[in-house]
């Protein structure tokens, strides 16, 4: 049973942000039940995993019932989806039912996906169905274990319901996700559009509160809050660059100012190198495609300094869009500065050389050219460090290009570590052996909506370690087989 105290709620968005949410319940579903918990989040939490798992617990994360203390609502944003603005989205299904403090004293938001329709819900039905929490649950999880700043998933509840959607009745569910916390370069947009410059600075204070609060006593706070998000988002992306992810829809609305990645929906790793790599359903221009990712984050952060432009320097427009405009436009060197570093790591680069931009671009290049099997080059090129490129010269058609860059690239190296096996060591540290292959997550989400988890609990225990090679699960560490055709997902959370 979910006890009184189970939840140690201390709501200050709430308590502070009168007006920048509406207070909301979540709706009440026939038949809750959890699917997957994530005990070991929950000890992090210091929350009883045994009291989640009952029924109360279930209701509770369902958002059938609001358990003591919490204060549910929906928050309030706006958002420049494919580069059009809209004024007022909002939390459409989504609900914040509090905040914790967990065991580290780092706050955390717990938010309710698919709980029903909220007044920001713009005529959609509020809910969520089992593949689309699965793959949130399953893809959040993969880049915590990777080292990626991301929201997590506490559980993932079936309501009992069956959903309409675009290929019939499907489960019902909800996803339990904790956050540093849900505020978005579209909670910035949402006041400052509407000339509230006041809730602009309100917001802002709260957010360097929260999360930068070294900046309290800065004179110039909102500049530095502006610096802070932007190094963030730069090495958030540079991260994902690193790993093969493409997060598919970069709206603004999915930009958290914490760092963290938010909101997996048409989401996917690459296979095969390419830079104009689109998994979304709905990118009919690739305006999200994976290359394309460090200029989209420059351009969200645009958005984001307008905001902060009154706060800058109030008696000073024009300095204010001076001063602003140079933060931004740092945006690009600190990102490649962060990338680069990640790169160099992979490739097991010791120091600094002038010729290693070109070296990994070269690469990459490379690997384009022969739509090359991005992650299991990486993770091969270890075992070339130590002598033996059999394996990574394997993956291309026509290697003659990659034994040209091999060579530089041992040049590179020579005298780093004489015999390899340190340098392949570190190297296997930061190279994946397990992503969530795309037709691996599929075929886990097609079993789960038939009833059948089993394959959606392997895939987790895989990716849960994915730098550790293990016996028997070979058939996680490649990519999609020929006839398994283009990858397309949808926004489904």
């Amino acid at each position: 049973m979910i006890r009184p105290d189970t939840f140690a709620f201390d709501n200050t968005y709430a308590a502070e942000l009168e007006g920048f949410y509406a207070r909301w319940n979540g709706e009440r579903v026939p038949e809750p039940r959890i699917v997957h918990l994530n005990a070991k989040l929950a000890v992090e939490l210091s929350l009883d995993s045994d009291a989640l798992a009952s029924e109360s617990g279930a209701a509770v994360l369902a958002g059938s019932e609001a358990p003591e203390g919490a204060v549910p609502l929906a928050q309030a944003y706006a958002g420049h989806q494919f580069g059009g603005f809209s004024p007022q989205l909002g939390d459409g299904r989504a609900l914040l039912i509090g905040e914790l403090i967990d065991r580290h004293g780092v706050r955390r938001d717990l938010q309710l996906k698919g709980s029903g329709r909220t007044p920001f819900s713009r005529g959609g039905d509020g809910k969520a169905v089992l593949g689309p929490v699965l793959r949130e649950y399953l893809l959040g999880e993969a880049m915590h274990a990777l080292g990626v700043p991301t929201t997590r998933a506490l559980a993932a509840v079936t309501t009992g319901e069956q959903i309409m959607r675009q290929d019939g009745l499907e489960p019902g569910a909800v996803l339990a996700r904790v956050a540093s916390s849900h505020i978005r370069v579209g909670t910035f947009e949402f006041f400052s559009a509407r000339g509230e410059t006041d809730r602009v600075r309100r917001l802002a204070d709260y957010s360097i509160r929260r999360h930068f609060p070294d900046l309290i006593n800065s004179a110039d706070p909102y500049l530095q809050l502006f610096r802070e998000v932007r190094d963030r988002q730069a090495s958030l992306v540079a991260q994902w660059m690193a790993v093969g992810f493409v997060h598919g829809v970069m709206n603004t609305d999915n930009v958290a100012i914490s760092g963290e990645t938010i909101d997996y929906g048409p989401c996917a790793f690459i296979d095969g190198y390419d830079p104009g790599s689109v998994f979304s359903s709905i990118d009919h221009g690739g305006r999200y495609a994976y290359g394309n990712q460090p200029a989209i984050a420059q351009w969200n952060l645009a958005r984001f300094v307008e905001t902060l432009v009154p706060l800058i320097a109030a008696d000073d427009t024009e300095h204010a869009v001076q001063v602003a405009t140079t933060e931004l436009e740092a945006f690009q060197p600190i990102y490649q500065d962060f990338w680069l570093k990640r790169m160099r790591a992979k490739l097991g680069l010791a120091g600094v050389d002038v010729g290693d931009l070109d070296l990994v671009n070269e690469l990459h290049r490379i690997m384009a050219v022969q739509g090359v099997d991005f992650t299991l080059l990486f993770r091969r090129l270890a075992v070339a460090a130590q002598g033996d490129p059999t394996e990574a010269r394997a993956l291309f058609t026509d290697p003659s290009a990659f034994d040209i860059w091999l060579e530089r690239w041992r040049v590179r190296t020579a005298g780093e570590d004489g015999s390899g096996f340190g340098q392949a060591r570190a190297m296997d540290g930061l190279n994946p052996v397990y992503i969530p292959r795309n037709h691996k997550v599929q075929e886990a989400l097609d079993a789960a909506t038939e009833g059948d988890l089993d394959p959606f609990r392997r895939i987790l225990s895989v990716l849960e370690r994915p730098f550790e090679r293990r016996a028997g699960l070979e058939e996680y560490e490649g990519g999609a087989p020929d006839d398994f055709g283009p990858y397309r997902t949808f926004c489904g959370t």
